[in-house]
């Protein structure tokens, strides 16, 4: 049994090392959206030049930040929920609801994106799907496979926050709970 909590505590620390990269690096492409919103805006206005490319540019750096930030949100438990509740519980209490919630809640709705979304981003891969708009950029079927990928992310950083509850539960908490 004692092996069992060493591979959980291993998968944690992996994951949650990886969250914290990704959630990182994603977090650039705000400054990114804003330096290219403004030489959109900046074309536009001062030269009357427009880009279509560019503009949807924004778009793609939009759903990036959001999409494979989620999982760094949850980590950071920036996500949605009744603080008022689970902040007078105890570190078991909150345990036993971050488990539960994970299992009842987060991995349903992320399994169910990613089997929902699979044929959806295999539709977009078999035509290559590319922007409607002329000048557009060409790899839409590249940004829609980042649904697969926030289901992943989310599932992975999902399973990490079982674990951390299931090792404080046991008595094993890591050091950073």
């Amino acid at each position: 049994m004692r092996l069992g909590f060493v591979i959980i505590a291993a998968f944690v620390r992996a994951v949650d090392v990886f969250t914290e990269w990704l959630g990182r690096a994603v977090s650039w492409l705000s400054l990114g959206m804003v330096v290219v919103t403004a030489l959109v805006v900046l074309l536009r206005y001062g030269f009357d030049l427009g880009w279509i490319g560019l503009q949807e540019s924004v778009v793609y750096m939009h759903a990036l930040l959001f999409m494979l930030g989620a999982a760094y949100t949850l980590k950071h438990d920036g996500h949605v929920r009744v603080d008022i509740v689970y902040q007078r519980l105890g570190p078991r209490a909150r345990a036993w609801v971050d488990l539960l919630g994970c299992w009842g809640l987060l991995v349903p709705v992320g399994v169910f994106i990613g089997w929902i979304g699979w044929d959806y981003v295999a539709a977009s891969w078999a035509v290559r799907e590319s922007s409607r708009e002329a000048g557009g950029l060409p790899a839409v079927y590249l940004l829609k496979s980042v649904i697969l990928v926030f289901a992943a992310t989310l599932l992975l950083q999902g399973l990490a926050q079982s674990g951390r509850a299931v090792l404080l539960l046991a008595g094993r908490p890591l050091p950073e709970d």
